[in-house]
């Protein structure tokens, strides 16, 4: 669809620009870009059928959000987060992901009740199989979901650009079989306590949760340094 003068509709170019971000976000999670790898604008705009100005936009957005270096003169390179960045993240993320549970927990629908515990089943059969690229993806929907449930439009925003920029150490976590199985408990205990409709209870599976988080990711830090170089 075209405006009067011939080019896209504001609303359609959004949504192209909102999906490369998608797109490119994602990609940077799953660690297909490395950190400090360059962005090349020309390269991702034929990768993704998308014009070099969608490319140039999606990219400030994920700058914005941590995920992209502006280089001047230089173009763009993905944004290295360190392991202490990471732990000084989600402690930050301990507090705000605890309010926000807490506020799904006192204020949560009968619907969206039964929705969270689909989504418990789902996460945990998918562990059990040993999908663990599906079990990353369940448990970025329950971080979503909980945050949009919490209607505090504060706290979600604050998350949204926190978790973007340490969910690449998470998910590099939960492709571990034997992390994922701790994993999956976690977040089953903060639907539990969500669902039971007990603020205090939800704010401390989150707690819990990322506390144990971080040991894992040191933990992981320790025995990668330790490992002799090949």
């Amino acid at each position: 669809m075209s405006s009067a003068i011939g080019g896209p509709l504001p609303e359609a170019a959004a949504a192209v620009d909102k999906r490369v971000t998608d797109v490119i976000r994602a990609a940077i999670i799953r660690g297909e870009y490395a950190p400090n790898q360059r962005l090349i604008e020309a390269d991702l705009s034929a990768a993704f059928s998308a014009s070099r100005a969608t490319v140039r936009t999606a990219l400030l957005e994920l700058a914005g959000e941590g995920l992209v270096e502006r280089l001047p003169n230089r173009g763009s390179r993905v944004r290295a987060i360190s392991v202490d960045e990471a732990i000084e993240i989600l402690e930050v993320r301990i507090g705000v992901e605890g309010l926000c549970a807490a506020k799904t927990a006192a204020s949560i629908s009968d619907d969206d009740a039964a929705a969270l515990e689909r989504l418990r089943a789902r996460m945990i059969e998918s562990v059990a199989e040993g999908d663990l690229v599906e079990y990353s993806r369940l448990h970025l929907s329950l971080d979503n979901r909980i945050r949009e449930l919490s209607h505090h439009a504060t706290a979600a925003d604050v998350l949204a650009r926190l978790h973007a920029q340490s969910v690449r150490h998470q998910f590099k976590l939960s492709s571990r079989p034997q992390r994922a199985k701790v994993s999956v408990l976690e977040h089953a205990a903060i639907i539990d306590a969500v669902v039971a409709r007990n603020p205090d209870a939800a704010e401390r599976a989150v707690r819990s949760h990322l506390l144990s988080v971080i040991e894992a990711l040191r933990e992981v830090s320790a025995a990668e340094s330790e490992a002799p170089a090949t």
